[in-house]
This record gives structure tokens, sequence and C-alpha cells, in this order.
């Protein structure tokens, strides 16, 4: 219920937020005093369910996208002791998390990795990588296994669909009233749109996302140092540590694909302009906060 309202409020937010600003600086009559015959409350609400739709659309097809894509096979019957320990880890850590039973589930790639994905926090899937498997203590895969709990207790994947539908609302909108203005304001055209619609609207729409990733994925790294608490809380501290101190012997670690690695346990090197788009915060800045903690 808290998820549906936080949905039906931040949705409501922005549609206010937008309408105020143009409200106060006037800009639907400079508009209008250019002959631009935008309907602004009408290209609001579409950019809203487009970009809240295409979000939420990719949430709930995100378990049957991960195992498709990535070949996520799913452990329904334990056939050794591995697959065992994996279900029963999971399981636990669950319960004490408060949430339904994810699904568990391995894939097949040689960097050590793991995920988590679902549209609730009582339909998930907990995913590790061989690659994982075969260069962590078991204690450590413990950790990585809390960690990837943790974003699921936290609802990490829904509060991430929700500021993925806010910044694709501003993204379609912002681009259109760029395209409209462009179209009607500098070439002048009376019916219809022109070729400089569309192109501006393109090209308008491609820097906006661009700039707008670099929000999203600052509210992702966030809330890494969170889930590696909730890791650490499931597990214990030194074996998270060590689970970090795992990945950063690797060194170039690989992030998943797409919208993944937003909750994967291992994510890309960045430095300088790259930094803004990484959708994890380096290893050492993460056991940093966890070394502070104790």
């Amino acid at each position: 219920m808290m998820r549906i309202m936080l949905f039906l409020a931040t949705n409501a937010a922005v549609l206010v937020l937008i309408s105020i600003v143009f409200q106060v600086f006037g800009f639907e009559g400079i508009l209008a005093e250019n002959g631009v015959d935008l309907n602004l409350q009408a290209l609001l609400v579409m950019s809203a369910v487009i970009g809240f739709a295409g979000s939420f659309i990719s949430l709930a097809l995100s378990k049957f996208m991960a195992k498709r894509s990535m070949g996520v096979q799913i452990i329904a019957q334990p056939r050794n002791s591995t697959e065992q320990w994996l279900v029963s880890t999971v399981q636990r850590q669950a319960k004490e998390a408060g949430i339904g039973m994810p699904e568990v589930g391995v894939f097949n790639s040689p960097d050590p990795n793991a995920f988590a994905t679902g549209w609730n926090r009582n339909n998930a899937l907990v995913a590790v990588s061989t690659g994982l498997l075969q260069n962590m203590r078991p204690e450590e895969v413990e950790a990585v296994l809390g960690h990837e709990v943790s974003h699921v207790a936290n609802g990490d994947m829904v509060t991430m669909g929700l500021i993925q539908g806010v910044v694709n609302t501003f993204v379609i909108f912002l681009s259109r009233v760029i395209g409209h203005v462009v179209d009607r304001v500098v070439f002048k055209t009376e019916r219809g749109y022109g070729p400089a619609y569309y192109i501006t609207s393109i090209v308008a729409q491609i820097f906006l996302s661009i700039l707008a990733s670099t929000i999203v994925m600052w509210f992702s790294r966030r809330r890494e140092f969170r889930a590696d608490q909730g890791g650490a809380s499931l597990s214990s501290r030194q074996n998270m540590i060590g689970a970090l101190r795992a990945l950063q012997r690797k060194t170039e670690p690989v992030d998943l694909p797409g919208e993944f690695a937003a909750f994967g346990i291992s994510g890309g090197l960045g430095t300088g302009m790259k930094r803004l788009f990484m959708s994890h915060p380096p290893l050492e800045e993460r056991i940093s906060a966890l070394e502070s903690k104790g």
C-alpha cells in the first residue's frame, strides 16, 4: 500500500511542480505571444503516463528478462550441496529481513557478481554468478546474498522504478517542449509539425536522457551503502568487508547489463566524468563506510 501511495504522490508532485514553475515564470504566456499553441497540461500528463508506464513495465518484466537475457537457472530442486546451501541461506536471510522467499538462481559468468530484481519484495529473484561461487569463500558469498536480500527488503527495485519514472517524465516533457518551440518560433511552422520538431525532440531527448541518468545513478550509489549495511547485518560486518575486498582484488570489475547493473554487488571502475554514470560507489568507499560503523 505504501508503494502505491508513494507512486501516486510522486507522480502528482511532478505534475504540480512543473505546472507551478511554468506559471511562476510565465512560460505559457511567452509561448502564446510567439504563436506557440502547445497544450502543456496535456503534454505533461502524456509524458507522465509514458514515463512511468515504461519504467514499471520494465520492472514488472525484470525477472522474466533476467532469466532469459542472462540465462539464470532457477534452483527449483537443489541438485548438490552448493545449491542446497544457497537456497537455505537465502531462506534464512529472507525470514530475518521480513520478506517472502525469493527465487534463487545461478547464471554462468566468470566475473564474481550477483543481483536482485523483481516487482515487489515478496516476489523477487536473487541470482549469483558461477564466478562468484568459485572466487569467494562461503562466508563472503553469504554476505553478498545478504546484500541482495537487503535490496529486496529495502524496496530498492520499486524505489528506482519511481525515480526512473520521474526522470522519464521530465525528459519526455522537456524534449517535446524544446522541439515545439524550435519548430514554431525558430522555423515558423504554422500547421502540424515540420522536420525541425522531430529532429530537435530526438536530439533533446538523447541529451536530456544522458543528463538524467546521472541523477538515477546517484540514487543507485546511495542505496548501495544501505544494502552493504544490510548484508553486514544478515551475515557479519567482516564478511561483508571480506566480500568487497574479494571484488577489489579483481582489477577490472564489470557491470551487469542494462537495468540489472544497479542491483548487482559489483560495478565498473570510474574516474572523473565517468564516475557520474556509475551505478555503484567505488569499492574502497564502501569498505570505508562499513569500517567506520565498527
